[in-house]
């Protein structure tokens, strides 16, 4: 019994080692930048799915993207509009760290985003509270994005509670020019 306990508790410890790094996409192309790609204007179609695989929601988002090259800092505002009428606006600043590597907030994170870029691929992890019912859970997003050409971005993210899949929210972006 213990020794089962054990040998499952290692398996799953090995599983969680062998996800995604976003080094694996080092030299692939078009490389991907944020501030490259979200400076202007893009519109986004998304929807989130149950950890069971039931569509839940179905958006589409309109975003004004502006880099201040000075500052380092990429402004994205973001007006949702959802399947149900509702509507949102999430604005976020993300400032630019290093040469791959940025840092951000927007209302609804808990302390700040990080993420890191390789090639075309851009890997994005935060805390969020997340509007349920009349409150709040705060729930983790993993986030990766991957720039198909110039104009197309597909993001896929992972939301998670205490380490258990929540869901999964698919986005494609499209660039719709400066």
């Amino acid at each position: 019994m213990i020794r089962t306990l054990v040998l499952g508790l290692l398996a799953l410890g090995l599983a969680a080692c062998g996800g995604m790094k976003v080094e694996d996409f080092a030299g692939k192309t078009p490389a991907l930048t944020l501030e490259g790609y979200f400076a202007g204007k893009s519109r986004a179609w998304g929807i989130f799915e149950d950890r069971f695989g039931r569509l839940r929601r179905q958006f589409v988002v309109d975003i004004e993207g502006s880099w201040d090259a000075a500052r380092q800092e990429l402004t994205l505002v973001e007006d949702f509009v959802y399947d149900d009428g509702e509507t949102e606006r999430r604005v976020w600043i993300i400032r630019k760290t290093a040469p791959a590597s940025y840092e951000g907030t927007a209302d609804g994170v808990v302390g700040k985003a990080t993420g890191r870029a390789a090639g075309n691929a851009f890997y994005w992890t935060y805390l969020f509270d997340l509007k349920v019912g009349e409150g709040t859970w705060q729930v983790r997003f993993d986030d990766w994005m991957w720039l198909q050409d110039a104009e197309i971005l597909i993001n896929r993210a992972e939301i998670t509670k205490w380490g258990f899949q929540l869901g999964t929210v698919s986005i494609f972006f499209r660039r719709l020019g400066s």
